[in-house]
């Protein structure tokens, strides 16, 4: 880590508690990879009570507000030991909706952001469709002005967690008024007349997450259910989507050393032709360079938090999470990748750190922006600022 940001002894102790943590919950992997991501109620309980007793509980949100209060950096080191867990075991660290609170009226914060601070509530993200998915403003679903309500419908795809969601963020075109063709975002139950899920498709990972296809037919919420004004959705939309792309790289971190370790450790003990396969240049390559990877990818993505820390103009930041998100995301795929090769055909069996790994991995290159996605964003950033403004 560079040297101009030493660890203070909060962010150790941080570290240190989330590494504990996530240590307890290393040992229910299997079961949940057996179970379709399911844990028993009462296992699942116990690990909510110990992110409260941590003060892991929305870590994100202002302490002022019954939240964390943690740094981006810190939350950059909590979501690195979340990486580690599989099967989204770790995803029991909720970090709700960051962006809200700065501009949610006294009506939603009473009815939506208070009672998620507390652990009461938790959201999912209906903002993705059948033709849009990175390229954002290819949404089709629609938001009508109708006297003091809004008229809202689409079909929305990969809602994520809806199935442990209370409400759900929607975002959608106007289609009435002067910002007709303007994003907005709105807010509501997911108990309002008229939301329904289509479908639970089946996905490459075992988590207890589902993506439900949900449609929205004609949904009428009143103006309080609007999250600013009239067109201010995609601004929402894109301050999320820089925390998420930062806690990708995070978590590919927490991944990435988890695999080196786990392939590192096999790797001393297994033998082949008389020797163990660590003492195998092969297998020595494989892990020096993945060891290589995790450590530039872990100095970008600090050096990224920091920067966001100190206020780095916000175009800047919109860069560095594409590129922490772009690198760090596909580092993790690659140490993935070489840890099955280690293991060889346990690498292929389920119940092994690197499979199941090997299969989640995979999406981070492409939800919350494809890594072809995020080049195009880095390009935009250069040609418009320079390398040494992003890079610097």
């Amino acid at each position: 880590m560079p040297a101009s940001h030493p660890m203070s002894e909060r962010d150790r102790e941080i570290q240190a508690s989330a590494r504990t943590f996530v240590d307890e919950l290393l040992p229910y992997e299997v079961e949940a990879e057996l179970h379709g991501g399911e844990l028993p109620a009462d296992a699942l309980q116990a690990q909510r009570k110990r992110v409260r007793e941590l003060g892991f509980e929305a870590i994100n949100m202002p302490r002022e507000l019954g939240g964390g209060g943690f740094t981006t950096f810190q939350q950059v080191l909590v979501q690195e030991q979340v990486g580690r867990a599989t099967n989204a075991l770790g995803w029991v660290i909720h970090t709700p909706a960051g962006w809200l609170p700065s501009v949610a009226i006294p009506y939603q914060m009473a009815r939506w952001v208070g009672p998620t601070i507390a652990g009461d509530l938790r959201e999912c993200y209906a903002i993705t469709e059948e033709g849009a998915g990175s390229d954002v403003d290819a949404i089709q679903a629609t938001a009508a002005r109708v006297g003091d309500q809004y008229l809202l419908n689409g079909v929305k795809w990969h809602v994520t967690s809806i199935n442990h969601a209370d409400y759900v963020f929607f975002q959608a075109k106007l289609a009435t008024g002067p910002k007709a063709g303007a994003h907005a975002m709105f807010i509501m139950d997911l108990d309002t007349p008229g939301i329904r899920v289509v479908r639970t498709p089946a996905y490459s990972h075992t988590i207890s997450h589902h993506h439900a296809i949900v449609a929205f037919e004609d949904v009428r919420v009143p103006e309080t259910h609007l999250i600013g004004g009239e067109g201010d959705g995609m601004a929402f939309a894109y301050e999320w989507f820089r925390y998420d792309r930062l806690m990708i790289a995070a978590r590919s971190l927490g991944a990435a050393e988890r695999l080196a370790e786990e392939a590192t450790a096999f790797a001393r003990q297994r033998r082949a032709g008389g020797r163990v396969i660590f003492d195998h240049q092969a297998i020595q390559f494989m892990l020096a360079d993945s060891l290589t990877e995790l450590w530039a990818a872990r100095l970008m993505t600090y050096e990224t938090a920091h920067g966001i820390d100190a206020g780095v103009d916000v175009k800047v930041q919109h860069a560095q999470c594409s590129m922490a998100k772009l690198y760090a995301s596909e580092m993790a795929g690659r140490v993935a990748d070489r840890a099955v090769q280690i293991f060889g055909g346990r690498g292929y069996m389920r119940e092994n750190v690197a499979e199941r790994f090997y299969r989640e991995l995979r999406v981070d290159r492409i939800w919350e922006g494809t890594s072809e996605i995020q080049r195009s964003i880095i390009a935009d950033q250069l040609a418009k600022r320079g390398p040494a403004r992003l890079t610097g």
